[in-house]
């Protein structure tokens, strides 16, 4: 597929207004409605007490099976701040051939593994390899009459001292929603 076919943001995410408490912790939750909030993830399934959930979700000019196979190129690369998560390599422009073949056990984003998909749906990833938490996230694509509606839910356990756990608690949140709000983003910004 070529650049033009990238995903398009269809608009900015609404303001979270439904005005419950985790609306109103900084980065927890953006874009998303109280009723999103509440809905079963797979990635509960995974994780089901996490220290911390974070929740993002984006209107996307694009239909479920397109905005699924963009979901899919996470397996050779970020779509974040390439500088900072991808080593300096610059993540594709363009559908890579064959990413949409997807299968359990497959690394995403360097440090995740899929543990779960739905062809055009959802894929639910899970941290590998990474000490100081556990982090298990589902992408959820929703269909809407003329743009599909992009939801994640992010639920991650903080181990180690508690000093860590202090900050992992009180920054986690707003750093992974800068992070993902460009990966989200992307179609945007390629466009």
């Amino acid at each position: 597929m070529s650049h033009s076919d990238c995903p398009q943001i269809a608009e900015a995410a609404p303001p979270d207004s439904s005005g419950d408490e985790a609306s109103q912790l900084p980065g927890v939750s953006w874009g998303v409605t109280a009723a999103e909030r509440r809905s079963h993830f797979r990635c509960d399934d995974e994780l089901p007490h996490p220290d911390i959930t974070c929740w993002r979700g984006i209107e996307v000019d694009a239909p479920p099976a397109l905005m699924f196979r963009w979901l899919c190129q996470l397996r050779v690369a970020p779509y974040s701040y390439d500088w900072l998560d991808n080593l300096g390599r610059q993540s594709p422009r363009t559908l890579s051939p064959g990413l949409e073949r997807l299968r359990v056990g497959q690394r995403f984003v360097h440090i995740f593994e899929l543990v779960d998909f739905e062809r055009d749906r959802q894929i639910t990833l899970r941290q590998v390899r990474v000490p100081l938490c556990e982090a298990a996230v589902t992408y959820e694509v929703r269909p809407r009459s003329d743009y599909s509606r992009l939801v994640v839910k992010l639920v991650l356990n903080i181990a180690g001292p508690s000093p860590w756990r202090h900050v992992a608690a009180a920054f986690g949140p707003a750093a992974d929603l800068v992070m993902m709000r460009r990966q989200l983003s992307y179609g945007e910004a390629s466009a």
